[in-house]
C-alpha cells in the first residue's frame, strides 16, 4: 500500500518558520506520509508555478500551513514573486479537489484565521508547541485513515411489525398464576398447596384460571402431587421461573 501523498504549502515568512515548516514535513515523513516540500524537491532553474500545479494535481492531500501572512497573501488573490507563488490561492484552488485541502493553523495563541474561501474548512491547530504531539495525531489519523473511534455499523430494528401478530398473553396469564403460586407457598409450611387456596389468590375467572394453570404444567413450572390431583407442588423450573421474573427475591 503506498503511503499518502501530501504537498506542504506555505509561505517563506522568515527563517524560523521555514525550519518549523521543514520540521513539521520531516516528521510527517518518519511517521509515513509522502510529504512534498520545496525545500527538498526544488532546486534552481525550476519552474515554481509548474510544480506548484503539477504537485497540487498529483497529492492526495494539500496542507495549508496558515500563518497571517500566508492568509494575507491567499486573501489577496495572487501568490506574489518567487517562493510567493507557493501559496494556495482560490484561482489555483478551483483547478482541484477542494476537499484534499487541509488549513493547518500557526499563528499566535488565540487567532485560527484562514483564507475566506476556506473559511468554513475544519483545521488543525499547530499553533502550541506544547501540544504538537495531540496536533500531529489528529493530522496523521486522518491521512492514514486510522481514525480514533470507528464508526459502528446500524444493528436490525428491534421492533417487529404487529400486523399479522396478536401479543402473547398467555406469558401475562402464566406469570399472574405463578405470582399467586408465591403467594399461597408464603402461607404455608407445607411442600405443596391446595388447588382452592391457588383459585382464591387468582382474580381471574375460573374458566381463565384452568386454561393457565394447565399452560404452566405443560411448561414444567408446576406439577400435582401423586394421587392428589387438587395439590399443587412448584417444580425446580418453576421455582426458578419465579426467581427470573422477580416473584420473589433471591
Amino acid at each position: 500500500m503506498n503511503p499518502p501523498r501530501v504537498f506542504v504549502s506555505y509561505s517563506h515568512d522568515s527563517a524560523d518558520h521555514k525550519r518549523w515548516v521543514l520540521d513539521f514535513a520531516t516528521t510527517l515523513r518518519n511517521r509515513g506520509i509522502d510529504a512534498i516540500l520545496d525545500q527538498w524537491d526544488l532546486k534552481p532553474g525550476d519552474d515554481l508555478p509548474h510544480f506548484m500545479e503539477t504537485q497540487l494535481d498529483s497529492a492526495q492531500y494539500v496542507l495549508m500551513i496558515c500563518s497571517n501572512r500566508y492568509v494575507e497573501k491567499a486573501n489577496a488573490g495572487e501568490g506574489g514573486v518567487g517562493y510567493e507563488k507557493m501559496i494556495l490561492t482560490s484561482n489555483l484552488l478551483s483547478k482541484i479537489d477542494s476537499a484534499k485541502v487541509i488549513p493547518i493553523i500557526r499563528q499566535p495563541a488565540g487567532t485560527y484565521n484562514t483564507p475566506t474561501f476556506l473559511r468554513t474548512k475544519l483545521f488543525v491547530n499547530f499553533s502550541n508547541d506544547a501540544e504538537l504531539e495531540f496536533s500531529f495525531d489528529e493530522l496523521l489519523r486522518h491521512l492514514l485513515d486510522a481514525p480514533l473511534f470507528e464508526k459502528p455499523e446500524i444493528g436490525s430494528n428491534p421492533f417487529k411489525p404487529m400486523e399479522n401478530s396478536a401479543p402473547d398473553r398467555s406469558s401475562d396469564g402464566i406469570k399472574e398464576v405463578m405470582k399467586a403460586v408465591a403467594r399461597c407457598y408464603n402461607k404455608t409450611s407445607a411442600s405443596y398447596i391446595s388447588f382452592h387456596n391457588l383459585l382464591s389468590e387468582l382474580s381471574m375467572h375460573r374458566i381463565t384460571s384452568d386454561k393457565y394453570l394447565l399452560e404452566a404444567r405443560q411448561a414444567g413450572l408446576l406439577t400435582t402431587v401423586q394421587n392428589y390431583a387438587s395439590r399443587i407442588k412448584l417444580t425446580p423450573i418453576g421455582r426458578e421461573y419465579l426467581f427470573e421474573h422477580d416473584i420473589v427475591d433471591k
